[in-house]
């Protein structure tokens, strides 16, 4: 008798042979990741922080992935040094005066480096050259600044409505205004008083010209100020 049956045979082919698949898929992925399989150049960065960035996170350019980091070395107490691969069909649009910085995908995302766009007639990179970097926000420095302006909007917030609530009760200039009929009654008072002056002046200026002793001067007037229209017109036909 066999030590193993056919049937074990085949299940024990199976999984040698979905073991090697996953082999192979692992590696193309891991490959794929490093940029093991697409021509690459390098180029090197320096940063004060890297804020969280690790070996394998993505590098964008002009929003597309194209490459990936490769290394991140302590240079001294105030510089990192960052390696990164980048694929060689995005060399001929990396100028030398691009700069690298730190974003992330989302909020909350994984890091990334994203590589800004140069000048138009600036010269390309080349192969293992230092890129100037631009350091990242952090995202604590991003929190404690909306914790500020939340605040800011509080304490306002909690004055407009102590404001209000003065204004209902009647309390202030602008609540007395709002709220008193006696003030009111004054301000609607004044404007008669106000369009009753103005209707008697105009009156008065009628009765002025009206006048046998004031109507040359009226006359006077009316002709000068004819003329100047006149004048005025004859500029602008010229024109």
């Amino acid at each position: 008798m066999e030590a193993h049956t056919p049937k074990f045979k085949v299940r024990l082919g199976v999984f040698i042979i979905g073991g090697i698949a996953l082999f192979l898929i692992a590696l193309f992925i891991l490959g794929k990741q490093k940029n093991l399989f697409n021509p690459v150049f390098k180029l090197t960065s320096h940063f004060n922080n890297v804020s969280g960035l690790e070996v394998g996170c993505n590098i964008r350019f002009a929003g597309i992935t194209v490459g990936t980091v490769d290394n991140i070395t302590i240079v001294n107490d105030s510089t990192v040094q960052v390696d990164l691969l980048v694929n060689k069909s995005v060399q001929q649009f990396i100028k030398e005066d691009c700069q690298a910085t730190i974003g992330s995908e989302g909020i909350i995302g994984d890091r990334i480096v994203v590589i800004t766009q140069g000048g138009f007639d600036s010269p390309l990179v080349r192969d293992g050259q230092y890129i100037e970097s631009k350091e990242p926000v952090e995202t604590d420095a991003i929190m404690a600044s909306l914790q500020v302006t939340a605040e800011n909007a509080e304490i306002i917030t909690d004055q407009l409505a102590e404001i209000m609530i003065k204004v209902n009760s009647g309390k202030g200039t602008l609540g007395k205004l709002i709220q008193d009929t006696t003030i009111a009654r004054n301000i609607d008072l004044t404007i008669k008083n106000l369009k009753n002056s103005s209707k008697g002046l105009d009156e008065n200026m009628n009765a002025a010209k009206e006048n046998f002793l004031l109507k040359g001067y009226f006359k006077r007037k009316e002709k000068a100020a004819a003329k100047k229209n006149k004048n005025e017109d004859a500029l602008e036909k010229e024109k």
